[in-house]
Formats: structure tokens, C-alpha cells, sequence
């Protein structure tokens, strides 16, 4: 049960911010989530609405590194309705299975290809510790840029916000997506 009532639709929100709700609508299909969380600040759910379709769709790094990083920093963050989101969105753009098992499990990267174990390692260390291995962080910027790391840690700190929005509000998984594990 969520700790206040999550908003969902243009009569939970102030007319002048019926708009946003109609964007939400756009990007997900439905209020849900940390959105309806969100919408009780309608003016900032405005402005972080964008993110979503920037990190998916606009951003220089490809599905496969993003969704790993994204994966791992809500995994390691338990936070179920994100995790649950967020695997469903992976299998759309063709994450292994195999990865997302892992992740979930949070298994050993050690046998990973190079760029999918520091992606998952990357998110792990910026996740658990706010700090990152400095050979991991040179490697990872000399093979991609400026540009792609920071839209690499901007996309998976974008999720661990959203994370501690449905967290702190206790937002409920919900029916059919994935569940993470205690």
C-alpha cells in the first residue's frame, strides 16, 4: 500500500498541470509508478518527464550498456516497481535473459565481456559506494568519450532517483512484471 495516494489522472492535478498528465500518458500508456508519485509536484514531474524518452531513445549509449548499468543500479538499490519496470523494458530491446539473471542474482561479472561487465560494475560502485575504480572509470572513457559517460551516468542515476521516489513511498509492483527477489 503506498504511503500517500498515487495521482492518475487530470482530475488529481491542478487544471493548469492537466497537460502533464497527457505526456505521462504519451510516454508510459498509463500513470503509474513513480509518476504518480511525482504528480503530487506537478511542476517537477514536468520537467523530469523528458528524461525518459531522452535516455531511451536520444542518447549516444546503446540499449545493451544503459539497460545493464540501469539494471544493476536499481537491483542494487531493491527497488521493486523500478526493477520491475525496467525488466520488462530490457527484454523489449533484446537484453539477454542470461544478463538480467545475473544482475538480479547479483552474480559475478567476471566472465562477462569487457563492456558488459563495466557497465554492471560501474553502476554497482557509483550505486553502493558514490565512487568509481579510477582504472574502470579511464577505460570506459578512453573507449567511449565524455559524452557517453556522462549520459551512461546520468541514465542510471536518472533510475536510482526513481528509485528512492517509489521506495520512500512504498509504490507497489505492478501485476506482470518482474519480481525482484528479498
Amino acid at each position: 500500500m503506498p504511503r500517500i495516494p498515487l495521482k492518475r489522472t487530470k482530475a488529481d492535478v491542478p487544471a493548469e498541470y492537466a497537460h502533464v498528465i497527457d505526456g505521462v500518458m504519451e510516454v508510459f500508456g498509463a500513470v503509474r509508478g513513480p509518476f504518480g508519485v511525482l504528480l503530487h509536484s506537478p511542476a517537477m514531474a514536468e520537467l523530469l518527464l523528458p528524461m525518459v524518452p531522452f535516455v531511451r531513445e536520444q542518447s549516444v549509449v546503446a540499449d545493451l550498456p544503459r539497460m545493464l548499468a540501469v539494471l544493476a543500479a536499481v537491483r542494487e538499490r531493491k527497488a521493486k516497481y523500478v526493477w520491475g519496470a525496467q525488466v520488462g523494458y530490457a527484454r523489449r530491446v533484446d537484453v539477454p535473459e542470461a544478463l538480467i539473471d545475473l544482475i538480479r542474482s547479483q552474480g559475478d561479472t567476471a566472465a562477462l565481456p569487457e563492456d558488459q561487465r563495466d557497465a554492471i560494475d560501474y553502476a554497482r560502485q557509483l550505486t553502493l559506494t558514490n565512487r568509481c575504480d579510477q582504472g574502470l572509470f579511464d577505460r570506459m572513457l578512453a573507449k567511449h568519450g565524455a559524452q557517453w559517460m556522462v549520459e551512461m551516468t546520468a541514465s542510471m542515476n536518472f533510475y536510482s532517483f526513481l528509485c528512492g521516489m517509489t521506495n520512500a513511498f512504498d509504490v507497489p509492483v505492478t501485476e506482470g512484471l518482474d519480481i525482484l527477489p528479498e
